[in-house]
């Protein structure tokens, strides 16, 4: 791939303990770039998007993030409010709870709950595959796209793993048809790491480490 159209499918993200100096520093990084989003903490969001507003970067934000154990009123807040601070893009971690209970109605619910909060923008679920079986990643794929999704997200890279070409590839062949798209987030640090997810069926990458695969694609 060409460096312009990997760096069209990175979500820049920084979403450990931030200064205000190094959030300005993503957001500047995104521009010049021309990545896709910057993916930033609710706390940052409507700074991102002062900082971003007319250059086409998209604001991305995570809910119930990392463990996805908040309620689903608590989520749905979350995303109501990030909505309108600016972000356009919105990251939700699956109750990891009800994912390894199988409570699958209960995930389902829950992620129509903040599709319908978001308002029309997008909205990628995060699976924490790195907790779940194949059946189980099935699953999940399946209650996001009953409930209208936008994207099926691997990790939040805060668990014990991050993506994987075998996940990837699951989730890519379960929404596809659907209409879905899958991002693929957690330890993809190089251009070889991205350039393996997208040829799995990944067509957003979440990462910290931007510049170094947009400059490996070089």
């Amino acid at each position: 791939m060409k460096k312009n159209e990997i760096a069209s499918m990175i979500d820049h993200t920084l979403l450990k303990p931030a200064k205000k100096s190094q959030i300005r520093q993503l957001c500047q990084e995104a521009i010049d770039n021309k990545f896709a989003s910057v993916c930033v903490n609710p706390t940052y969001v409507k700074m991102c998007a002062g900082l971003l507003e007319g250059t086409g970067v998209k604001v991305c934000t995570v809910i119930g993030f990392p463990l996805g154990e908040n309620t689903t009123a608590t989520k749905v807040y979350e995303t109501k409010n990030a909505v309108k601070n600016g972000a356009t893009e919105i990251d939700m971690v699956i109750n990891q709870s009800w994912a390894k209970g199988n409570e699958w109605k209960k995930v389902e619910k829950e992620i129509a709950a903040v599709v319908k909060a978001a308002g029309g923008n997008l909205v990628k679920v995060i699976l924490e595959t790195c907790n779940l079986n194949d059946k189980q990643i099935a699953k999940a794929c399946e209650a996001s796209i009953n409930a209208k999704a936008t994207f099926v997200k691997t990790s939040t890279g805060f668990g014990s793993g991050g993506a994987t070409e075998h996940a990837v590839e699951i989730m890519h062949s379960l929404v596809a048809d659907a209409g879905l798209k899958v991002k693929a987030s957690g330890g993809v640090r190089t251009y070889a790491d991205a350039e393996k997810m997208v040829k799995c069926g990944a067509t957003r990458i979440g990462t910290s480490n931007g510049i170094a695969i947009v400059e490996g694609a070089e």
